[in-house]
């Protein structure tokens, strides 16, 4: 049987990935300033140790690219950026994310069909 903890851990991946190409898509970005932004929300807030394979897994899927470019603000910093195949994977996602919580929500009682 799984645990309460392995449940929402995975529950919290697949949104983390959502989050995140969402995050991209409005414009080039880099891990830490990611990290900052996650951190509003206590859910998905994340780690290094996390963020880090997460971007890293994701552009060799081809879906984001990276590039080092200079910061106004001291070293250069790797920013990442939305591929169009990572696009077009987004809107998928996100067809299938409201997909998912209409579906649940109706299950759940929170709607009336």
């Amino acid at each position: 049987m799984q645990s309460g903890m392995e449940w929402s851990a995975q529950l919290r991946r697949g949104t983390l990935e959502l989050c995140v190409l969402g995050m991209i898509r409005h414009g080039q970005v880099y891990g830490y300033e990611l990290a900052s932004r996650l951190a509003r929300w206590e859910a998905l807030a994340v780690s290094e140790g996390t963020l880090y394979p997460l971007l890293r897994r994701l552009s060799n899927e081809g879906l984001i690219e990276a590039s080092w470019q200079p910061s106004p603000a001291g070293p250069v910093r790797k920013y990442y950026r939305l591929r169009p195949e990572g696009e077009q994977w987004l809107e998928r996602m996100e067809a299938e994310w409201h997909r998912l919580t209409d579906s649940v929500a109706e299950v759940l009682g929170e709607r009336s069909e």
